[in-house]
């Protein structure tokens, strides 16, 4: 077969099977329509501009961070530290917007909407904390790997609980 009648296609790995690409994890994306579906509240219950500026900025910083990783912006911008600054990104959103969501839902009686818009918000609270878990895992795990330091990666917690059900585990004579 000739190299030039390749189809060009995914990178495939010596085994065969695909390559699989790292990438950032899906949190942000999630987070970004909880922003927008809480913005869509503020705007509609009339809120302060405080909530709405807030929220628009957050799903603008969040669409920067989409948009540089999906252009691999990031390995030519090779001076920032990309995890570390995702992980900032992530504190300072869920402290911004862990205050609008308190302030927010502090209108329930008022406005429903507040009320919705807000548990949007401390949703997305949670999705930041949660994606800042997984940053500052990777994180630790590239660290461990760069200075050499044997770790152990816990993949499932079953497999502690049932250590006679998995690959490794002795075959049962029939």
């Amino acid at each position: 077969m000739d190299p030039g009648d390749a189809k060009p296609g995914p990178p495939e790995a010596p085994s065969g099977n695909l390559k699989q690409p790292k990438t950032a994890t899906a949190l942000p994306s999630s987070g970004s329509s909880l922003i927008i579906g809480a913005l869509a509240c503020f705007i509609i219950a009339q809120a302060n501009e405080s909530f709405i500026t807030i929220t628009i900025l957050e799903i603008f910083i969040v669409l920067f961070f989409i948009l540089i990783y999906m252009l691999t912006l990031h390995h030519l911008l090779t001076y920032l530290h990309w995890p570390l600054l995702d992980l900032t990104n992530s504190i300072i959103t869920a402290v911004f917007l862990s205050v609008v969501a308190i302030l927010a839902m502090q209108e329930k009686e008022r406005r429903h909407l507040f009320y919705v818009g807000g548990s949007l918000c401390l949703t997305a609270v949670i999705v930041c904390c949660i994606d800042a878990f997984v940053v500052t895992k990777m994180m630790r795990t590239n660290l461990k790997r760069f200075l050499g330091i044997e770790f152990e990666s816990k993949l499932s917690p079953a497999k502690d609980a049932y250590p006679e059900t998995g690959p490794d585990a002795p075959q049962r004579p029939a």
